[in-house]
């Protein structure tokens, strides 16, 4: 079984069908998989889409994370809970409007 997708094209709604080659029921074996194996898969089928990975820029990054978990392990950074970065940001925003 193949899966088609229809999707309007334009205001005058002319129809156009992409087939896909993968069968439904591996389709629904994959999204049966647990999250974990899931996430993995997600990540492995964006990288083969992406054909132009700058290994200077990817070693640049991985050395930031080292850098950054290095300070975290080393208590010479605090880090605060992801509810207290966006309540602030909610607060400065709530005040700002406040003042306009």
């Amino acid at each position: 079984m193949k899966i088609c997708v229809k999707t309007c094209q334009n205001a005058r709604q002319r129809r156009y069908c992409i087939r896909m080659s993968i069968a439904a029921d591996k389709v629904a074996e994959v999204l049966a998989l647990p999250e974990q194996d899931r996430a993995y898969l997600a990540h492995r089928l964006l990288t083969s889409l992406d054909d132009t990975t700058d290994a200077d820029a990817e070693a640049q990054w991985n050395d930031v994370i080292d850098r950054r978990s290095g300070e975290m392990a080393e208590g010479r950074v605090d880090a605060r809970s992801e509810e207290e970065v966006v309540g602030d940001i909610r607060h400065k925003l709530h005040a700002r409007r406040q003042t306009s």
